[in-house]
C-alpha cells in the first residue's frame, strides 16, 4: 500500500439516478452504432475525447432528452470514461485520497481513505460491464482472465497493482481489487513528516544502501513496502547498473541505468511461464551491480541468498512477515521451496551470510505505516540465527481520537556493519545510535 499524505479533496461523484443510467445506457449503445471505435486507436486520446463529445452532442440532440447542461456534460463525462477509460473507476481513479479500491462485487464497491474503509455509491451495471472492465485491464498488459484462468494479477498504467478474480472460483461474480500508487515517489521528508520514520533511521538506511549492505524490508499486506523500497532504491549510485525483478511491475526506480523484468504467466495450453527464479536466474547473466526484487514468494528465495553471497551485494528485497524474526523463518521455508534438500543448518547459514538488515513495517490500527523495528543479522550461535535491534518504535497508548501515541527510539547498540561502511567511506556518527539523545526529529 501506498504511503500518502493525508488531504481533505473529495472528488466522488453522487450515483447516477436509474433515469440518468438508463439514458447513458441509450446513449451509449447508439454511440457504439454510429462510431467505428476501432479508429480511436489512430488518434491521441484528447482527439478522441473531441469526437465522442461531438458525436455525444448530437445524439442528445436527435434524441430530445430532457437533461440540463450539467447533467448533459456529466453524461458525456461518464461515456468517456466508458469508451477511453475504466468505466465507474475513472471518478475513483482521480481521487488522491484514495489508496485502495475494492469491487467485492458490481453493485458493492469500497475504498480506503487515510487506512480506513468506506463503502462508495459507485457501481458496475451489472457482471458483465464489470468483467468487461477487468478484461480491459489485464489485456492492456499481454494477461488474460477466462474460466481457464480465472485469477490474474496485473498493473494500470501508472504502476498501481491489480487482482482480479472471477467465476467459477468467485462465488458472488467478478471481484477486483486495486492498489493505489502514487505517480510521484514519497520522499524522506515526506514520510519523517508523516511520523512514519526518523531523520536518524533514514541517515542510517541511506548509508546502508549506499554502502552495498543487503537490505529486507518486512511487512504485513499494505504496510508500506513498497514505498520504502521505492526510497532506498533511491539511494543506490547512478553509475551502477539495477536489474528489477517483480511479478507486476510496481517499482519506480528512477536511474537510467536501469533494466526492468516481469514474470509471464502461462498461456492458454499452460506453456511459457517465466517464473521469478527463471528470471533471477538470468539477470545473474546480465551483469548486475544491483538486484532489486519487488517481493520474494517462493524458490527464487534460494537463488536470491545464493546471488548475495557471492558478489551481487547491496541487494533490496521486501516480503511479507508480521516481525523481523518472523521474516527469516519466512525466508527459510522459501528456500526449502526451492526444492532442495538443503540441511536447516545450512539454510540460515546462508540466510545469516546474505542478509545484513531487517526493516520491519507495521500498519497500525490508526491507519498509519511506521518502521517499526530495524535490525542487524549478526551470525549464527550454534543452530539459531542471532539479530541486534537498532531502532525500535515503542508504543504508549492511543489518544481520544484513536491515533497511536509513541516515539523512535535507538536501542544504543552500535551495529557491526558501521565499521564495514567506514571502511567504504560512509561515516555514520556513532550518535546515531545514541539511545540517550531524545528523537524530536519525526
Amino acid at each position: 500500500m501506498e504511503l500518502s499524505l493525508q488531504t481533505n479533496v473529495e472528488t466522488a461523484e453522487p450515483p447516477l439516478t436509474a433515469e440518468e443510467l438508463e439514458i447513458k445506457e441509450n446513449l451509449y449503445n447508439k454511440l457504439l452504432s454510429v462510431m467505428d471505435l476501432s479508429l480511436i486507436e489512430t488518434v491521441s486520446k484528447e482527439q478522441a475525447k473531441e469526437q465522442i463529445s461531438a458525436i455525444c452532442q448530437e445524439l442528445i440532440g436527435e434524441m430530445n432528452l430532457p437533461i440540463n447542461l450539467s447533467a448533459r456534460l456529466r453524461l458525456i463525462k461518464l461515456i468517456n470514461d466508458e469508451v477511453l477509460g475504466l468505466g465507474p473507476l475513472e471518478t475513483l481513479l482521480a481521487d488522491p485520497t484514495i489508496s485502495d479500491i475494492l469491487v467485492n462485487s458490481y453493485d458493492r464497491v469500497y475504498v480506503e481513505r487515510h487506512g480506513k474503509l468506506q463503502e462508495v455509491e459507485v457501481k458496475f451495471h451489472s457482471n458483465a460491464h464489470l468483467l468487461n472492465i477487468i478484461d480491459r485491464i489485464v489485456s492492456s498488459v499481454g494477461r488474460r482472465i477466462d474460466e481457464s484462468s480465472p485469477m490474474v494479477d496485473a498493473r494500470l498504467l501508472d504502476g498501481s497493482r491489480v487482482n482480479a478474480i472471477i467465476p467459477p472460483l468467485a462465488l458472488d461474480g467478478p471481484s477486483l481489487s486495486i492498489r493505489r500508487f502514487s505517480v510521484d515517489k514519497l520522499k524522506a521528508e515526506q514520510l519523517i513528516a508523516l511520523n512514519s520514520i526518523t531523520k536518524d533511521m533514514i541517515t542510517v538506511l541511506e548509508g546502508a544502501v549506499k554502502g552495498k549492505l543487503n537490505v529486507l524490508v518486512s511487512g504485513g499486506t499494505g504496510s508500506g513496502k513498497t514505498t520504502l523500497l521505492n526510497l532506498l532504491s533511491g539511494y543506490i549510485p547512478e553509475d551502477e547498473r539495477i536489474v528489477t525483478i517483480e511479478d507486476s511491475a510496481e517499482l519506480q526506480l528512477q536511474q537510467r541505468h536501469t533494466v526492468r523484468l516481469e514474470t509471464r504467466p502461462a498461456n492458454i495450453e499452460g506453456r511459457g511461464e517465466i517464473s521469478q527464479r527463471d528470471l533471477v536466474k538470468n539477470c545473474l547473466r546480465m551483469r548486475p551491480d544491483r538486484i532489486v526484487i519487488g517481493e520474494v514468494r517462493g524458490g527464487e528465495a534460494l537463488d536470491m541468498l545464493s546471488a548475495m553471497n557471492t558478489g551481487h551485494e547491496g541487494s533490496l528485497t521486501t516480503l511479507h512477515a508480521n516481525s523481523p524474526r518472523d521474516a527469516l523463518g519466512r525466508l527459510e521455508y522459501m528456500v526449502c521451496m526451492a526444492g532442495f534438500d538443503v540441511p536447516v543448518s545450512n539454510i540460515r547459514t546462508q540466510i545469516a551470510s546474505a542478509i545484513d538488515i531487517v526493516v520491519q513495517l507495521e500498519r497500525q490500527e490508526d491507519g498509519r505505516r511506521r518502521v517499526t523495528s530495524i535490525q542487524e543479522i549478526n551470525g549464527m550461535e550454534g543452530n539459531v540465527i542471532t539479530m541486534s535491534e537498532i531502532y525500535s518504535f515503542a508504543r504508549e497508548g492511543r489518544d481520544r481520537d484513536g491515533n497511536i501515541l509513541g516515539q523512535f527510539k535507538a536501542t544504543g547498540v552500535i551495529p557491526n556493519f558501521h565499521s564495514k561502511l567506514k571502511t567504504n567511506g560512509i561515516d555514520l556518527p556513532v550518535e546515531l545510535f545514541d539511545c540517550g539523545d531524545p528523537f524530536a526529529n519525526y
